[in-house]
């Protein structure tokens, strides 16, 4: 896993248990089956055969057999294989082949709860009225699992599921995500309301500020 913009780390898993000499190798780096992301040809960097959106944006470490990409963007998402050769006799052999996949992340805005105005004066004493609410967050990846509302009065809490809208960016893939909840007006008790948005098993979940009614 790596940041958007930040460095992204992919590891060749290679022990070099042989002590090989780097002169002898020839270590690839490509994404998918067809673009060549980092070439080291027998302890030179070679630039010839790269694919463009890598030119410029890799350094490998061949103490810790590393891979460091720069920038890492969404578009770098996805399946990388590090394949090493080694010279023997003039000519090559693979010795080492190995995978890792690369996943972006980038952090949603807090959640931030609104009033959305109904247009008529709400009061105490009108129960029959109800709270228009939304709750948003932005500028996050990957897609988000799910918001929720937690409304929490006296000694009683309860989950609620909005109508939850997501959309993605067409430029910089990014999601924004916005759930609305429509609820009567508390009466007479102090109520808490909060959002969640949830990002998965991993990557936990992020909380609103509460909002009190």
């Amino acid at each position: 896993k790596s940041f958007l913009n930040h460095t992204a780390y992919l590891s060749c898993f290679f022990p070099n248990s042989q002590k090989t000499d780097i002169k002898d190798l020839r270590v690839f780096w490509q994404k998918g089956t067809d673009e060549v992301v980092h070439e080291v040809y027998y302890g030179q960097e070679k630039h010839d055969n790269l694919s463009p959106k890598y030119i410029n944006r890799t350094k490998m470490d061949m103490e810790k057999w590393t891979l460091q990409l720069l920038n890492a963007g969404i578009v770098d998402e996805g399946q990388y294989t590090c394949i090493i050769q080694h010279r023997v006799k003039g000519s090559p052999k693979v010795i080492h082949r190995s995978e890792c996949l690369l996943h972006i992340i980038a952090n949603y805005s807090q959640p931030e709860i609104a009033l959305l105005h109904t247009g008529e004066r709400m009061a105490a004493h009108q129960p029959n009225k109800y709270l228009n609410l939304s709750c948003s967050s932005s500028g996050g990846y990957p897609e988000p699992k799910q918001m929720t509302w937690l409304i929490s009065r006296e000694n009683t809490t309860h989950g609620l599921t909005g109508h939850t809208d997501v959309s993605q960016d067409a430029v910089t893939k990014l999601y924004n995500v916005t759930s609305k909840l429509n609820i009567p007006v508390p009466t007479n008790t102090l109520t808490n309301i909060s959002c969640f948005l949830h990002l998965g098993e991993q990557l936990g979940s992020l909380v609103s500020v509460p909002l009190g009614i």
